[in-house]
């Protein structure tokens, strides 16, 4: 790694670094989204004061960029990424450290689930590393890092603290319905059926029991699901990683180019700590963006 270089908020010794450069990511991603879906009032700020309903394929692509800027961007990048969000969040009513916690957890919660279940080595202190990691996402969008879940197992406490505020009213059921059938072009019917109908029904089947029963939905078969988010996986991971980082807005890529080849991410080494945890700078210890820093758990 070139060390003249700003390694990001994270760097390329991280867990997140590595992670975050996974096709099944996507994935995770829509299963937040359903998951999100469940607090009736985050959706209701969602569905008011966004542009969910007039440009869904628009918003999804703007919160993966703010993800991929964060995760592998220079820390200038994803510090004015957070400033431009908690702008925004305020302008909207919507920064509600509740709900901004929720929204979270949600989407954590949901990385690690299929990242572990797709056959990745994200396995015990490796997955909290990483849900520890991200408190400093969790910073930038406008919370206090120490009111964040820094293991798995205070991410199952959270959301058992929360379940009684959860429902699948009529707001979740539109986003439900939206992620199954998106509105698409003609010229794009055909891909959405043989494509996004079985990333979105993937998505939707790797939710906890208890999201199913919300949704009152059956519950499927939790082998199976396994078994065909490891196919799906395979089949995703046979695109050649260079080519997939191509693809708008190429985050990776340009953190390749300014930091070195040898940072390229791969999720495998996952399976080996020393690989991704000997930097001089411990990840056990997150800037906290304004001089401060505070320790990981272990």
């Amino acid at each position: 790694m070139r060390q003249d270089a700003d390694p990001g908020l994270f760097g390329p010794r991280s867990v997140t670094w590595q992670l975050h450069g996974d096709p099944v990511m996507w994935i995770a991603g829509v299963r937040a989204l359903y998951l999100q879906a469940l607090h009736p009032v985050a959706v209701r700020g969602v569905m008011i004061n966004s542009s969910f309903r007039e440009d869904p394929w628009g918003r999804l692509m703007r919160t993966a960029s703010f993800v991929g800027t964060l995760s592998y961007g220079t820390r200038e990048a994803a510090e004015a990424a957070g400033a431009r969000v908690r702008r925004i969040h305020r302008l909207l009513g919507v920064d509600d450290p509740a709900l901004l916690l929720w929204v979270h957890c949600a989407e954590i919660d949901s990385y690690v689930s299929v990242a572990r279940r797709s056959g990745l080595p994200l396995t015990g202190g490796t997955a909290d590393r990483y849900v520890d990691e991200q408190r400093a996402s969790a910073r930038l969008v406008g919370l206090d890092p120490a009111d964040v879940p820094a293991t798995r197992a205070g991410l199952a406490a959270y959301f058992a603290s929360v379940r009684g505020e959860l429902a699948a009213g009529e707001d979740a059921r539109a986003v439900l319905d939206f992620l199954r059938r998106p509105p698409v072009p003609p010229a794009l019917l055909a891909g959405r059926a043989l494509v996004w109908r079985r990333v979105s029904s993937l998505a939707y089947d790797t939710l906890p029991e208890w999201a199913h029963d919300l949704y009152g939905r059956p519950v499927p078969p939790a082998a199976a699901v396994t078994r065909r988010l490891t196919s799906t996986a395979r089949l995703l991971r046979r695109v050649p990683a260079t080519l997939r980082w191509r693809l708008p807005p190429g985050h990776i890529l340009r953190a390749m180019e300014r930091l070195g080849p040898d940072t390229r991410p791969d999720p495998y080494t996952l399976s080996d700590p020393a690989a991704i945890l000997d930097r001089p700078e411990s990840v056990h210890e997150i800037d906290g963006g304004d001089g401060t820093r505070w320790g990981t758990s272990d």
